[in-house]
């Protein structure tokens, strides 16, 4: 489970009233910004989520780095749609935002959904994408809506360019009946964070055993139930490894007992082991002891007879 502080820039832009994703292009992203938060909460509580827009006069942080989920609801609610993108610079205060975090031990990742044209150039592209990187920040195109040629080979090269150690991501989806949320679970940018895809009738959801979702609990749906039985898991494996330590402990403390590793007789068919010796003592101090009484004894009778 990745420790991450990821800010999610949305597209809030005049191409975003777009509806040829259902219902339209912003619910759609609105949409996948709850699961994403979801996703990146339950993968580890202690990840944070932050949401800005990159539209209108210019970008936007419209919550900083947080775990509660209400705030990001009201910050989407919030959120009016309006001008152009501003893609480079969404991403550099995106990435001002998580340098601020904190929490320092958390990874960065940035999010991006892009649905109008790209008016940055290549070049320009190129040189954030290397300071980006430089800087340890993954990024994540998810791509839709206007996906001209132009638009995909300028994601593409930025993406090649920023691959690091953590991986940042391309998702290309382009429109058809399916909600955005739903292709989105199956790409590597949420893949890597173990949700599963949502359950069907054709994918062997429903009567056969949950969907193929982690405990038969889909996420996207009730993630508190799906958190709980996370954490229960981790709960009862950790007790499992600390009863398993406490048995080798105690078998560690028996082997250092002789008796355990004696035989009972010895080969003259005495008893072996400390037990015998002291079983040999008593019997030397009991002979000791009659002898001295019949001494005395044999005393008494001489002087009777004088």
């Amino acid at each position: 489970m990745v420790l991450e502080a990821t800010m999610i820039v949305v597209d809030n832009s005049e191409s975003s009233r777009n509806g040829d994703y259902v219902p339209s292009r912003w619910e759609a992203q609105s949409d996948a910004v709850n699961l994403i938060f979801s996703a990146k909460t339950q993968a580890n509580p202690e990840s944070s989520v932050g949401l800005m827009s990159m539209g209108g006069k210019g970008p936007e942080v419209l919550v900083t780095l947080t775990t509660d989920f209400g705030k990001v609801l009201d910050g989407i609610h919030r959120t009016k749609i309006r001008g152009h993108t501003h893609l480079a610079t969404g991403i550099q205060i995106a990435g001002l935002a998580l340098k601020h975090r904190q929490n320092k031990s958390q990874r960065q990742r940035i999010i991006v959904f892009t649905c109008s044209p790209i008016a940055e150039s290549e070049k320009d592209l190129v040189k954030l994408a290397k300071r980006m990187k430089k800087n340890n920040i993954s990024i994540d195109f998810i791509a839709f809506g206007d996906l001209e040629p132009e638009n995909t080979k300028k994601l593409e090269v930025f993406n090649e360019n920023i691959k690091g150690g953590d991986g940042s991501h391309l998702a290309i989806i382009p429109p058809g009946p399916s909600l955005l949320s739903d292709t989105l679970v199956t790409t590597p940018i949420l893949s890597a964070d173990g949700v599963a895809p949502r359950g069907g009738p054709e994918d062997g959801g429903g009567e056969t055993g949950g969907g193929g979702f982690e405990f038969g609990v889909d996420p996207s749906t009730d993630p508190e139930m799906a958190l709980a039985l996370r954490m229960s898991m981790e709960e009862e494996k950790a007790r499992q490894e600390k009863e398993g330590k406490k048995d080798e402990s105690k078998g560690e403390s028996l082997e250092g007992i002789p008796e355990e590793n004696q035989p009972l007789l010895d080969g003259q068919g005495e008893a072996s082991g400390s037990g015998g010796d002291k079983m040999d003592e008593d019997k030397k101090e009991s002979d000791g002891s009659k002898a001295e009484k019949k001494d005395r004894d044999g005393d008494g009778d001489k002087m009777d007879t004088a």
